[in-house]
């Protein structure tokens, strides 16, 4: 990965809706070597997605839960059951299998405590291996980024 490679990335992090005509305009290049270039970063798994970013207030998700979850034991199968079935949970925006005093960290999004505390009784405390879990709750957002820095 060159530094052009690097400030395309750094322009499609910041607006992935630019245009290729836009971007080799920025990069002073051709469209045709910009759209060639997006193309071998998409083919090399570079850029995996392109996805929307959502006002979690607009859409009555703005309960944010840091759960962290320790499991009874630590077998290979306790490991992949839990992480298959964390993974269909809608509420769960991500899942960080982490060291320390816990297992995992869950980044959680309801619309309030008694949407959190519906999800606990009925969806957490239903997966398997769940040895007890802690929960943070968002007192307010100081950087939230999806952007790498090239």
């Amino acid at each position: 990965m060159d530094t052009i490679d690097k400030k395309l990335l750094g322009l499609v992090q910041n607006d992935a809706r630019m245009t290729n005509k836009e971007l080799a305009l920025k990069l002073q290049m051709s469209v045709t070597a910009v759209y060639e270039r997006i193309r071998k970063l998409e083919r090399e798994g570079v850029i995996k997605n392109y996805v929307a970013l959502i006002d979690r207030n607009k859409i009555e998700k703005a309960f944010i839960v840091f759960c962290h979850i320790k499991l009874v034991q630590h077998t290979k199968d306790y490991l992949v059951r839990f992480e298959a079935e964390v993974i269909k949970l809608p509420e769960v925006l991500e899942c960080f299998h982490v060291s320390g005093d816990y297992d995992y960290i869950l980044k959680i999004a309801v619309k309030d405590m008694e949407a959190y505390r519906d999800f606990m009784v009925t969806k957490l405390t239903g997966l398997q291996h769940i040895g007890s879990t802690h929960s943070s709750f968002m007192i307010g957002e100081i950087k939230n980024s999806t952007a790498y820095e090239m």
